[in-house]
């Protein structure tokens, strides 16, 4: 029935559809519903190396210093539902950073949606405010979940009936007080639960996933190959399950994941980066800076950084050596620059050559050539594996 009355809530969803963006919802600009439990997760120790998080504690907490006044939440979503990802000759990247970073897809989509939302008057006194992608203290997963974008998941994600656990979260803060834009509260969450299933939970090689809706970052794959600017700790290497950057186990056995994966499929929309189409982990071995900052530019996989790159590549081909790998790791092992990647490569020697007598020598050399303590120390502990085997 239309008696008249202009609902500037749907005008806000619709103008954001037309946009491209697959979800929206709006919520207030207020304390998350999980603050208490982000809290609890910091105490426990659950943010390994995340110092940014404890500093940003209190805004996360309560982000309503995003504004200078009560404001809402513009929640919105982008599906990049696409098959699984495998590198030329072996090894695996998460899905969601095959193709274009969506740092930069996202954040731009959001900013041409507050300029045409304050362009058509849909906020009326209200304007735009900060758009956010990934990049902002805002525990976004619990807001998306309070506007109604999804549902909880025990890996901790946030699940969608269509798009299950592969889409992007954005904000977008709308400086109108959310009594006027949401009299009638928040969109109610669509339908669906995990109920009495644990496939992720059974799954999870490292067991990151240490109760319901809780991951313990240090104990994670995605972190570890992603944010972990050290060594990968000895005991989780072995179980990186193919991984050079991220990990998309959990996603995989989730019922709803497989459901989106076999309705859907966004490949065409994000494409896929050049480097994920050639280089192989051998190539990751190798770049050096002036290419990795030219060959490697608008792909997610820089978030990691080239020596991070060379660490993960180096540890799942000591997992699964191939043609060509024993003399890149010996390589790197010798020439690298990062201290970080010649001690991944003196593991993955150790583990897929140990037993080889010119492969323990080049372990010594690299031992004794060492001159940081730290990384000397770490590549005893490799050669050691090296001088275990018969």
């Amino acid at each position: 029935m239309d008696d008249g009355v202009v609902n500037p809530q749907a005008i806000i969803l619709e103008i954001a559809a037309d946009l491209g963006l697959h979800l929206a919802e709006l919520a207030p600009l207020a304390p998350p519903k999980d603050a208490a439990h982000f809290e609890t997760w910091l105490q426990e120790g659950r943010a390994a190396d995340m110092d940014w998080l404890h500093k940003n504690k209190d805004r996360i907490a309560d982000p309503r210093g995003l504004a200078p006044a009560p404001a809402c939440l513009l929640m919105v979503g982008l599906a990049h539902v696409r098959p699984r990802v495998d590198l030329p000759e072996g090894g695996r990247i998460a899905r969601y950073a095959a193709g274009r970073d969506y740092h930069n897809r996202l954040g731009k989509l959001l900013v041409r949606l507050g300029k045409r939302l304050a362009r058509e008057g849909a906020l009326g006194e209200g304007r735009p405010g900060r758009a956010m992608t990934d990049a902002a203290p805002l525990l976004e997963r619990s807001h998306a979940e309070e506007a109604g974008i999804g549902f909880g998941s025990k890996a901790a994600n946030l699940l969608h009936p269509t798009f299950g656990p592969w889409f992007f979260l954005g904000e977008l803060v709308l400086e109108i007080d959310p009594q006027e834009l949401l009299a009638d509260g928040p969109s109610l969450a669509p339908a669906g639960s995990c109920g009495t299933c644990t496939a992720c939970i059974d799954v999870c090689p490292t067991d990151a996933i240490v109760a319901p809706g809780q991951v313990d970052a240090g104990l994670c794959i995605s972190y570890q190959t992603i944010e972990n600017r050290g060594p990968i700790p000895h005991e989780l290497r072995p179980k990186l399950s193919g991984f050079a950057f991220g990990c998309d186990i959990c996603s995989e056995v989730c019922p709803w994941g497989i459901k989106a994966e076999s309705k859907a499929n966004f490949s065409q929309d994000w494409g896929t980066h050049q480097v994920v189409e050639k280089l192989t982990l051998v190539d990751w071995l190798e770049q050096d800076d002036a290419s990795f900052k030219q060959i490697w530019q608008g792909s997610p996989l820089q978030r990691a950084k080239r020596d991070g790159l060379a660490r993960n590549a180096a540890l799942v081909l000591g997992l699964a050596p191939r043609e060509g790998s024993r003399e890149a790791l010996l390589r790197t092992l010798e020439l690298h620059s990062s201290p970080m990647a010649r001690e991944a490569a003196a593991w993955a020697l150790a583990k897929a050559h140990g037993t080889e007598t010119p492969v323990k020598d080049a372990l010594d050399r690299a031992y004794h050539r060492e001159e940081r303590s730290e990384w000397q120390a770490l590549i005893g502990i490799d050669r050691d594996i090296a001088r275990s085997d018969p």
